[in-house]
């Protein structure tokens, strides 16, 4: 079935479904889904109209008795007529028929299109909620089992100062639980239906059948509408499915650093009978978070074309059709996947502790550096010296190794205003991550539990 603007619509036997999509949200947007919601658009406007007096009495329920449709006619139809809603309205009323020329009453393509659009993004939002809401549960217990676990916090990829694993995933669990919020926005936003019929001034429709039809759909009338629903509101979904996508990938790029072989701090499940390469049987590969990554750079492709469809010519072009009929399955597939394959893979990430530990003497304890030059600010010398003497001896570690409080011990510089004993007890491991489980309460708290 092709639409008005000559593409082909969306059929899961088709290549444009993605292989690796999830049968509900596949089930969203097959083209019987689709036909099915425009059909139950037409006959409510039908309902509506019957009880405004505006066609005869009891002529919604034959039409919705007879009513039915079969693709493999509204394609042939369509073949001569080139007008996918056309089509799909002569195959309806060849079964209906003499009541049938009641449907569609002072109505345009676009009222049944758009509202059967907005049914589409909402359910799929829908989707995609309920998987994040299970990706956020699978990390929040990884978190909280990890909230202890400490090691190496790095900027620029170089050690910085000691962190917990458990905080590392509370943090990316705080800002996916933001991608939820902004999802339900986006919801809410794109549930949005029209029936106020050709550049949508309700000229040959009444806005109380807009009312009615939207309301049994579970949507909200646009306040004002031209021919079409604003794509903004399609731009602003397509974003934000976007934006969550990014934060997946964010993830799955940490996952990616922390299972490289100077690392191994963290890794993907490996099970029974995987192999990481065909040439090279010792292999294990972050394959899992590769794949994330790569598909997050599709659903940001399809972000920025849902902006392309925002500026349309005057009261509506058919511009936007196309690409929107590329873009809503694919996106919505694509993420659902996405955070499916993502739960997966936090739940069964292999942590390494002892690993962590290591880690943290390889650099020879530089990152206790600003515990120490904190201690010289306040035993009396300037912040521009104390960071002097003590960046000397960290010098001295990456370039010769060593432990560094040993170092500064032994230099008069700093071991002669601190003490050797001092030194030790402001090089413990445990002040770093003494505000771990209160990072966790914030973040976990009554008012932001997933």
């Amino acid at each position: 079935m092709r639409g008005q603007d000559g593409a082909i619509a969306i059929d899961p036997e088709r290549p444009m479904i993605p292989r690796y999509s999830t049968p509900e949200m596949v089930a969203v947007w097959t083209p019987e889904r689709r036909l099915q919601i425009m059909l139950e658009v037409e006959l409510l406007a039908c309902e509506a109209m019957e009880a405004r007096g505006e066609v005869p009495a009891g002529t919604a329920a034959i039409c919705r008795e007879r009513a039915k449709f079969d693709i493999a006619r509204i394609d042939e139809i369509e073949r001569t007529v080139k007008h996918d809603v056309i089509a799909f309205l002569t195959n309806v009323n060849e079964h209906i028929g003499e009541p049938g020329r009641h449907l569609h009453k002072g109505m345009t393509s676009s009222d049944v299109l758009d509202t059967a659009l907005g049914v589409q993004l909402k359910e799929a939002g829908t989707l995609i909620r309920d998987e994040l809401t299970a990706v956020l549960a699978a990390l929040r217990a990884r978190a909280e089992e990890h909230v202890d676990t400490i090691c190496v916090g790095r900027s620029h990829g170089i050690h910085a100062e000691p962190v917990t694993f458990g905080w590392k995933l509370a943090i990316l669990w705080d800002e996916l639980r933001r991608g939820r919020a902004r999802l339900d926005h986006a919801i809410a936003d794109i549930a949005v239906g029209k029936v106020s019929g050709a550049v949508g001034t309700f000229a040959h429709v009444d806005p109380a059948v807009e009312a009615y039809v939207c309301e049994k759909l579970g949507l909200v009338p646009a306040p004002a509408s031209n021919q079409i629903v604003q794509r903004d509101r399609h731009a602003y979904f397509f974003n934000v499915l976007a934006l969550v996508a990014t934060s997946v990938e964010k993830l799955a790029v940490e996952v990616r650093h922390l299972q490289r072989s100077e690392v191994m701090e963290a890794e993907e499940p490996f099970t029974a009978g995987q192999k990481g390469s065909s040439a090279m049987p010792h292999k294990r590969n972050p394959i899992l978070s590769e794949n994330l990554t790569g598909l997050a750079r599709l659903v940001r492709g399809y972000a920025q074309a849902a902006m392309e469809d925002v500026p349309l010519w005057h009261e509506r072009d058919i511009s936007h059709s196309s690409v929107e009929r590329v873009i809503g399955p694919d996106a919505t597939v694509t993420l659902h996947f996405m955070l499916r394959r993502l739960r997966g893979l936090v739940a069964g990430l292999v942590v390494y502790p002892e690993n962590m530990k290591r880690n943290l003497q390889k650099s020879g304890g530089i990152y206790f550096s600003q515990k120490v030059l904190l201690a010289l600010v306040e035993a009396g010398l300037s912040r521009e010296d104390a960071y002097a003497r003590v960046q000397k001896n960290a010098m001295l570690v990456w370039a010769e190794g060593g432990w560094l409080p040993d170092r500064l011990a032994a230099d008069p510089e700093v071991g002669g205003v601190l003490g050797a004993a001092a030194i030790t007890e402001l090089c413990d491991l445990g002040w770093y991550i003494r505000h771990a489980r209160t990072v966790q309460a914030r973040v976990f708290g009554a008012d932001g539990g997933a």
